[in-house]
């Protein structure tokens, strides 16, 4: 029987092995890490965050995201009928009263959605504490289909789960927020591949590569706030706005030090003028000095 030290060791293990993994295949690393340990499997899967599922409601065809948050065994719960697929009898469900308000919550999130993400699924997900007050999740997911045969493809997952108590007329917040990015673009079709191969100026060792850029990976930010409470509907404007919020900040954040410093460290790798050119500069650089020197 394992200690409870050699228990947390194992794990911790586990989720700093998938943290030196290639984030593009989380799902295949999570089933062979499970595999392995399966014993810490449910201690494991609620430590990752898995790329969203996109799932369809049998009962009125409406998509809705799936992930660790609305599953109870083998089946996932939608948000819009409030069943599970597949069926189950003891499932999991939020009181009435916090379902009234998830139904709220996701049409104010579709709308939002639409508005920033112009497209895409997202989902919401409410359950009650123990302690009188309700936590949630709120999913957004947009995924990038290739146009042409070596268009780019990509994907973007937003997880923000979220704990909410009531205190008097205020409420305070707690926001947990994970980003998962996947971008490949610069594929190289077969058809240019072929004339590549057969380019006699080509080395061996590069024909037949495809020359992909591949960005992918994750970030977590956490939030708190409190705000007032006039009624259950403050709750979606409450936690909308720290959604926003933190939205906005993870993006700039890609934008601004990811990104930036990617094309830096590719241009820095990469000469995009020509070595003559850049070496008649340094020379004409060196009279000049020698000129003021004088």
């Amino acid at each position: 029987m394992a200690t409870y030290a050699q228990q947390t060791d194992t794990l911790d293990s586990m989720l700093d092995l998938m943290r030196r993994l290639p984030p593009t295949r989380i799902e295949e690393n999570v089933e062979a890490l499970v595999n392995i340990c399966p014993d810490y499997a449910d201690d494991f899967l609620g430590s990752v965050d898995q790329p969203l599922k996109i799932q369809t409601d049998p009962l009125n065809g409406k998509e809705y995201l799936a992930c660790d948050y609305n599953r109870d065994g083998e089946s996932y719960r939608s948000p819009w009928s409030n069943e599970y697929d597949p069926p189950l009898e003891d499932g999991t469900f939020p009181s009435t009263k916090l379902r009234k308000l998830e139904i709220q919550a996701n049409e104010a999130f579709d709308t939002y959605r639409e508005m920033y993400y112009e497209g895409g699924v997202s989902s919401v997900f409410l359950w009650d504490l123990d302690d009188g007050g309700f936590a949630g999740v709120v999913l957004l997911k947009k995924v990038l289909k290739p146009q042409t045969s070596d268009g780019p493809t990509g994907s973007w997952d937003s997880i923000h789960v979220f704990e909410a108590s009531e205190r008097g007329r205020m409420a305070h917040y707690k926001l947990t927020s994970t980003v998962m990015l996947q971008m490949v673009a610069g594929k190289t079709s077969p058809k240019d591949a072929n004339k590549e191969s057969k380019n006699s100026n080509t080395p061996e060792w590069t024909k037949g590569a495809n020359d992909n850029v591949d960005l992918s990976g994750s970030m977590t930010r956490q939030s708190e706030l409190d705000a007032p409470v006039t009624d259950s509907s403050s709750h979606i404007v409450n936690t909308g706005r720290m959604v926003e919020d933190m939205e906005i900040k993870m993006r700039n954040l890609l934008q601004e030090v990811y990104f930036g410093k990617t094309k830096d460290v590719v241009f820095d790798l990469r000469s995009v003028e020509s070595l003559e050119k850049a070496r008649r500069q340094k020379e004409l650089q060196k009279e000049l000095v020698g000129f003021m020197k004088r």
